[in-house]
C-alpha cells in the first residue's frame, strides 16, 4: 500500500491558530517535564492582529500533516528591522515541533528555505521567536529538566533531525540551578566585593514594595537592555508597542521584590535585574488555561514558592566587568533568603559569557540544561507551494 505525502497546510485564521498551538500539548502532554504555556497568551503572540510585532515583521504558520494527523508546525518569521537596519537578510522559524519522523522535519524546513527565497534571504536561524525577547533555543542537554515558562521544551531527536538535514549549529546558551545557603553563610568573597563596588562607585540599591513603585523605571530597563546587549550579533531593536506589550504580559508575574535596580551617584539606572517565583508547577496545574483555577495557580506561586526564575539582567555598558553582577546577586540572594527561597534558576545565558558563569562558581550549582540555534544557507530556487 502506497504511503500517503505528507501535506503543508498554512493557516490563516484565530481559529487555526488553537490548532498550532495546541499541538505541543497533544505532542507533549504526557511528558512530566513539559511545561505548557498559556494558550491565549500563545495565539495573541502569533496573532497579527494583536502582536505590535507585526508592524515591522511578517509570519507565516503551517502545519504538516500525516495519515490525516497534525505531525508537526513551524513558524517562519522575517523581522524587517533586522533585515533594513541591521543588514541581516535572515530568515526566522520558531514554535517548531514535530513527531520523531525526519521527513516531517524535513518538510517543514523546506518552507522556511522557501520564504527565504521568495524574501531575498541569504540564510535560516532557529528555533527563536520574533526578537530576542522572545523564547529561543532548541533543548540538547537537559530533557529531564522541566522548562520555565520563558523557554521552549523538545524532545532529543529534534537536533538528530537537524544534523542528518545538513544544518550547522550556531549560537550556544547554558542554564544553571544554584543552590542557595542562608546569607550568613553565603560567600564571603562576594559579600565583601560587593560591598566594595558599592562603595568604589557609589552605588544605590532600590528596593520596591509595590508594583507602582517600578513603573517609573521600566522604559529605563528597556533602554538599558538594549545598551547592555545592542552589540550581540543576535540583538534587534525593541520597539515601543513591543515594550508596551510586554509590560502588559508579564506584569501580573511580577512580585515587586524581586526586582531590583542599580543607580550610580547622580541617580542614572546602571543596572537592574528582574526575577520572578518560579512558575513551572503552576503552569502544569493551569495546563494551559486561567480559568477556572489557572489563574489561582498562578497567583499561589506568585507568593507560596521556594524557588525563582532569573528572567532579566541589564548592565550598562560602561560597569560590565566590574563586579556588579555580584551587586545584583549578592543583593537578590538577601530577599530569596528573606522569602525562603533556596532554588534559582538562570535564564539561557551565551556560552562565551564567562564574567556571568564565574559568579556562579561561588555557590553549590549544576549546569541542567544547554540549548541552542541551528543554521544553513537558503537553497536558491526553492519555492513556496503550501496548501
Amino acid at each position: 500500500m502506497k504511503k500517503k505525502p505528507i501535506e503543508i497546510v498554512e493557516i490563516h485564521n484565530r481559529k487555526d491558530l488553537k490548532k498550532f498551538v495546541n499541538f505541543s500539548f497533544i505532542l507533549y502532554g504526557q511528558n512530566p517535564h513539559w511545561t505548557p504555556p498559556i494558550i491565549e497568551e500563545e495565539i495573541d503572540t502569533l496573532d497579527q492582529s494583536k502582536n505590535p510585532v507585526f508592524k515591522n515583521a511578517k509570519a507565516h504558520y503551517f502545519l504538516a500533516y500525516k495519515d490525516s494527523e497534525i505531525a508537526g508546525r513551524i513558524a517562519v518569521m522575517i523581522n524587517w528591522i533586522e533585515v533594513k537596519e541591521l543588514k541581516k537578510k535572515k530568515v526566522r522559524f520558531g514554535w517548531f515541533d514535530v513527531i520523531d519522523d525526519i521527513n516531517v522535519t524535513k518538510a517543514l524546513m523546506e518552507k522556511v528555505h522557501a520564504i527565504g527565497n521568495e524574501n531575498g534571504m541569504e540564510f535560516i536561524e532557529g528555533p527563536v521567536g520574533f526578537s530576542n525577547m522572545d523564547k529561543a533555543g532548541m533543548l540538547v542537554r537537559g530533557f529531564e529538566e522541566s522548562n520555565t515558562m520563558i523557554t521552549w521544551y523538545n524532545a532529543p531527536y529534534y537536533h538528530k533531525h537537524f544534523k542528518q538535514l545538513g544544518y550547522k549549529d550556531l549560537a550556544v546558551w547554558v542554564e544553571y540551578e544554584i543552590t542557595l545557603s542562608s546569607f550568613e553563610s553565603s560567600p564571603e568573597k562576594i559579600k565583601k566585593f560587593s560591598d566594595l563596588m558599592i562603595k568604589r562607585y557609589e552605588l544605590k540599591v532600590l528596593d520596591f514594595k509595590s508594583k507602582k513603585q517600578i513603573i517609573p523605571y521600566v522604559d529605563k530597563m528597556f533602554v538599558l537592555l538594549e545598551e547592555t546587549y545592542g552589540k550581540l550579533q543576535t540583538f534587534v531593536p525593541i520597539q515601543k508597542d513591543q515594550i508596551t506589550q510586554y509590560k502588559e504580559k508579564y506584569f501580573t508575574y511580577i512580585h515587586p521584590e524581586f526586582i531590583k535596580c542599580i543607580t550610580d551617584k547622580h541617580d542614572e539606572l546602571i543596572a537592574f535585574c528582574i526575577t520572578m517565583p518560579s512558575f513551572t508547577r503552576a503552569l502544569k496545574k493551569a495546563n494551559g488555561k486561567l480559568f477556572p483555577f489557572g489563574f489561582f495557580y498562578l497567583l499561589k506561586a506568585l507568593y507560596f514558592n521556594n524557588k525563582a526564575s532569573f528572567y532579566l539582567i541589564g548592565v550598562h555598558p560602561k560597569y560590565q566587568n566590574k563586579g556588579v553582577t555580584a551587586v545584583i546577586f549578592n543583593e537578590m540572594q538577601k530577599t530569596f533568603n528573606k522569602k525562603g527561597y533556596n532554588i534559582v534558576e538562570t535564564n539561557p545565558e551565551l556560552e562565551e559569557n564567562s564574567s556571568i558563569q564565574n559568579l556562579w562558581k561561588n555557590y553549590e550549582h549544576r549546569q541542567h540544561k544547554k540549548r541552542l540555534t541551528i543554521t544553513q544557507k537558503i537553497k536558491k530556487g526553492a519555492k513556496n507551494q503550501s496548501s
